[in-house]
């Protein structure tokens, strides 16, 4: 981690895939990558604009809009308005949100390794947005809990300087790749939207919130 450099086990536990995909990718110049001798060796922020490009790339597919049906993974009552100002502090609150989804089993699991991921690398993806995501054997179904944060948080380390101001917490089982994906994909691009955010930071209750985010 030093010096924002990061290996392929690194790299390989921040996307969830083995190290010999990571590898793979590497070798044949799909990630970007470089080699120090005989190791590939990555940077941080390379890795993480990567990922918001092949996220950005496939979230206007119809597919991923038919696929994710907000009212079955976000419920009224895992929608808050978070005080917090530091950053770890408000995962936290966030994360003891999903944890009392009925898919998630283990909820010291959860908050270690939401805050485990987001020591790795930051999942802030600009314009006030964070999507901390996780994948684990201890969740059944993909589930989420929205935080809108009534103190924009500093602390993240963010694309554009922009601090956050809106959480998107998801969680799925470790056997849903494809699907967590698209998710993601999903809410990355629906909250480009101004018209949207804006309407999120002004809501008054949860209940606006959830609707804003469902419609």
């Amino acid at each position: 981690m030093e010096d924002d450099i990061l290996t392929i086990e690194e790299v390989a536990k921040y996307l969830r895939v083995s190290d010999r995909t990571v590898y793979d990718w590497a070798q044949k110049g799909e990630i970007p990558a470089g080699k120090i001798g005989t190791v590939w060796r990555f940077k941080k922020s390379e890795v993480e604009k990567w990922v918001n490009e092949r996220l950005s790339s496939s979230s206007n597919t119809k597919k991923t809009d038919d696929a994710v049906q907000v009212k079955n993974i976000l419920s009224p009552d895992r929608v808050v308005f978070i005080t917090q100002s530091a950053k770890r502090d408000a995962l936290t609150e966030l994360a003891n949100v999903l944890a009392n989804a009925p898919q998630v089993k283990r909820g010291d699991e959860l908050l270690s390794e939401i805050l485990k991921r987001e020591e790795l690398m930051s999942t802030a993806v600009g314009r006030g947005i964070a999507i901390p995501h996780v994948r684990l054997s201890s969740v059944t179904d993909l589930v989420m809990a929205v935080g809108v944060c009534r103190t924009p948080i500093s602390d993240f380390q963010t694309v554009d300087d922009k601090p956050v101001n809106l959480l998107i917490m998801i969680a799925a089982a470790y056997n849903q790749h494809t699907y967590y994906l698209q998710t993601i994909s999903y809410f990355s691009a629906k909250l480009k939207s101004q018209e949207l955010r804006d309407a999120i930071s002004n809501a008054a209750t949860e209940k606006e919130v959830y609707d804003l985010l469902c419609s």
